[in-house]
């Protein structure tokens, strides 16, 4: 309830909930918190798949059209099947933010255990490990040591000090609806400004009768009526973001 005391609201910002186990939480050297949250194994396997129908389709195209220029071409394309197989994944990773294509579009990359970008040495690491992942046959070894590590890690990323994880987006502020900006009748705490504006953002999942109660106890100090309620708070939410 709005008043000109620190009052406690019922929409001021609640407890953080407690992580998922699935997250990795660490702190980095310039006291900044992150959290990471690994990829298991099926994403990672999907994003392996597609890199490795990419490689192929690529190849594919390259050998056709090398094909034409004869033994030169041939020498060509054997240059190229070794970069392929050996550099594709090093290079998109370093030079792309982590991310093979993929890993792009399962939404994934690969990063230090500290959180920072992955390095040249990291990545040949992790990634010319895959012949030991690869063992004994179809990365039976990569898959038993991601399903068996806290953080989903295969041989090679345990070698490298590397973590997939999942890139999350930036998140985007919700919309107030729309209402005449309005400056508040007194001074509001902090904690009044965020319950107000919380209320303003998130009042689109509530049901109409929860936003009529929930309206009616915030604009309580404001003596309005209940009607009324909503569009002023709305108002007075818009004119503390400045849109007065």
């Amino acid at each position: 309830m709005l008043s000109r005391s620190a009052a406690v609201s019922p929409l001021s910002d609640s407890a953080a909930s407690p992580l998922l186990d699935t997250r990795f939480h660490l702190e980095t050297p310039e006291g900044v918190d992150l959290t990471l949250r690994p990829a298991g194994l099926v994403p990672r396997a999907l994003a392996f798949a597609i890199d490795l129908v990419f490689r192929g389709v690529t190849l594919l195209v390259m050998f056709i059209l090398l094909g034409m220029l004869g033994q030169f071409g041939m020498g060509l394309g054997t240059l190229l099947l070794f970069l392929v197989t050996w550099w594709y994944m090093v290079l998109f990773e370093v030079l792309n933010q982590g991310r093979s294509p993929g890993k792009q579009l399962m939404k994934l990359r690969v990063v230090h255990d500290d959180g920072t970008p992955i390095g040249w040495g990291a990545s040949l690491t992790r990634n010319l490990l895959r012949v030991v992942d690869l063992l004994p046959f179809g990365y039976t070894l990569g898959a038993l040591s991601c399903l068996n590590h806290p953080t989903f890690k295969r041989l090679g990323d345990i070698a490298a000090g590397t973590l997939v994880v999942y890139r999350d987006l930036p998140s985007v502020r919700p919309q107030l609806p729309e209402a005449p900006a309005q400056r508040a009748p007194f001074p509001l705490t902090l904690i009044e400004q965020r319950a107000l504006l919380g209320f303003a953002e998130r009042q689109a999942g509530l049901s109409s009768a929860r936003r009529t109660e929930v309206a009616a106890i915030l604009a309580e100090p404001l003596q309005v009526g209940v009607d009324e309620a909503e569009a002023r708070l709305n108002g007075i939410a818009r004119g503390l973001l400045g849109h007065v």
